[in-house]
C-alpha cells in the first residue's frame, strides 16, 4: 500500500486525517465526526466500508458520494500505478479490491482539496490499507471477537491488530472496551509511545427526551441528538472526544458548531426504519456484539418477523442466540455474496433458537415471505449482514414495473 501511494505521488500527504477502528460502531463514529466537521466549515472527505447499494457510498466529499466519472478516473490512476509497480517488481502482486478503493479515495480527496479526512478502518488496523496514512488522532470504538479467520481466535490477538492504529505522540480515544482488551491496548501504547484517552473518564452524560447533554473535561454540549439505539450514545461520546483530541492536535475545530453537526449525522442501514405495510427495520448486526445491541432495541418493540442472513466466517450461533428467541418467526436467506452462508447451514448451527423457521434461498423471495408473515402483526427486521441490508434496500427502492 505504501509503495502504491508513493507511485501516486503520496496523495494522502495532502490533508490531515482521523482514523477510526473497532469491531462495531466505527462507521457511526465516522458519520458523527464527518457531520460535525462539516458543521465547522471544513471541506471533508469520508471513507467507509462496506457500501450498501453502490460502491460510490464509500467515498464522499462534503457528504456527497463520489460521482461515477470521478471514481473511474481515480481507480484508473491507481490501476496504472499498480501495473507499473508490478512490472518493475516493486510489489509482489496486484493490490486487493479494498487497497485499490483506499488509494482511489486518497487520490480523490487530494484532487477535491479536502481539508480533513475521516477514515474508517476496514478490518483490524495494523495491516489495514487505511493505516498507511498517519492520523492526527485515532479511536478504537469497541472490541469483540469478529473476523477471527483473519485477526485471530482470541480477544487479545484481535486487540493487538486493532491497536495498530496507535501512533507515537498521538492520541487514541478508547470507547467502552472490555477490561482485558483495554489492558492489552495499554501495553501496546506503552511500547508505541502513544497517548490513550478514555472516552468516558471525567465525562457526565444526561439523557432527556431522547437528547443528550454531555460534559467532558474540555467542554459542555447540550441537546445532542444521537442516532437510534442506546449504543449510539456511547458512539457519540467517542466521536466528541475524538474531535476534541483533533482540536488539541491543532485542527481548528469550533466545538460549538461541531455540537450542532453531531445531531445532523445520518448512517443508513443501522436501525433504519422504512415505512410500509409492514414497516421494515434494517440493521446490519453482523456479529454477536452487534446482535446483542440490536436485541436490546428490539425488546421494547413488540412482535416482529426476522429476515436473517450471514457470512460463513461469522459466529451465526452467537448472533442467533441473541435475536432468534425474540422473533415471532425467522426467515433465513443467503445474502448475494460468494462467502455468504446458505440458509441450511445457518439452520443446522442455530435453528434451535427460533420458534418457527423458514429457509428461502434468495433475498427477494425471502423478503416477500417475511412481509406476508408480518403483515398486520408488526415489522420485518432485517439483520445479520450489511450485505443483506444493502440488497433489501436495493429491492425496495427498485422501480416497480
Amino acid at each position: 500500500m505504501r509503495a502504491l501511494l508513493e507511485a501516486l505521488g503520496r496523495p494522502e500527504a495532502g490533508f490531515p486525517s482521523l482514523l477510526i477502528a473497532g469491531t462495531n460502531g466505527k462507521g457511526s463514529v465516522a458519520a458523527y465526526v464527518d457531520a460535525a466537521l462539516r458543521a465547522c466549515g471544513f471541506r471533508t472527505g469520508r471513507y467507509t466500508s462496506p457500501h450498501l447499494i453502490r460502491v460510490n457510498e464509500r467515498i464522499t466529499v462534503n457528504g456527497r458520494d463520489i460521482a461515477d466519472a470521478a471514481l473511474a478516473r481515480a481507480v484508473g490512476r491507481v490501476r496504472k500505478a499498480a501495473e507499473h509497480l508490478a512490472r518493475a517488481g516493486r510489489i509482489p502482486e496486484q493490490p486487493t479490491y479494498f487497497e485499490v478503493l483506499t488509494a482511489a479515495a486518497f487520490e480523490h480527496f487530494r484532487r477535491a482539496r479536502v481539508e480533513v479526512a475521516v477514515l474508517e478502518v476496514g478490518m483490524g488496523g495494523r495491516l489495514d490499507a487505511t493505516n498507511a496514512k498517519h492520523p492526527l488522532a485515532s479511536a478504537i470504538v469497541t472490541l469483540a471477537r469478529d473476523h477471527e479467520a483473519y485477526l485471530g481466535r482470541t480477544l487479545a490477538a484481535i486487540t493487538r491488530e486493532k491497536a495498530g492504529v496507535l501512533r507515537r505522540g498521538r492520541a487514541t480515544v478508547l470507547g467502552p472496551l472490555p477490561r482485558a482488551a483495554r489492558l492489552c491496548v495499554a501495553r501496546e501504547a506503552r511500547a508505541t509511545g502513544a497517548r490513550l484517552v478514555d472516552a468516558f473518564r471525567g465525562v457526565s452524560v444526561r439523557v432527556r427526551d431522547g437528547r443528550v447533554d454531555l460534559v467532558t473535561p474540555r467542554a459542555g454540549y447540550r441537546g445532542l441528538r444521537p442516532l437510534p439505539g442506546a449504543h449510539q450514545r456511547d458512539n457519540l461520546v467517542v466521536a466528541v472526544r475524538l474531535l476534541e483530541e483533533a482540536a488539541r492536535a491543532g485542527l481548528p475545530v469550533d466545538l460549538g458548531a461541531a455540537a450542532r453537526g453531531f445531531s445532523r449525522a445520518r448512517w443508513p442501514g443501522r436501525l433504519q426504519w422504512l415505512p410500509g405495510n409492514p414497516p421494515l427495520l434494517l440493521d446490519g448486526a453482523h456479529n454477536p456484539a452487534g446482535a446483542r445491541a440490536l436485541a436490546a432495541y428490539l425488546r421494547g418493540l413488540g412482535p416482529f418477523v426476522l429476515l436473517f442472513g450471514v457470512m460463513r466466517d461469522k459466529r451465526a450461533d452467537g448472533m442467533a442466540r441473541a435475536l432468534f428467541p425474540l422473533a415471532r418467526e425467522v426467515v433465513l436467506t443467503r445474502p448475494p455474496l460468494e462467502r455468504a452462508a446458505a440458509p441450511e447451514r445457518v439452520a443446522r448451527r442455530a435453528g434451535r433458537f427460533a420458534k418457527r423457521l423458514h429457509r428461502v434461498p434468495t433475498p427477494g423471495r425471502a423478503l416477500g415471505l417475511a412481509r406476508r408473515l408480518a403483515r398486520g402483526h408488526g415489522p420485518v427486521v432485517v439483520a445479520g449482514s450489511l450485505y443483506l441490508v444493502g440488497e433489501v434496500l436495493r429491492l425496495v427502492s427498485r422501480p416497480r414495473k
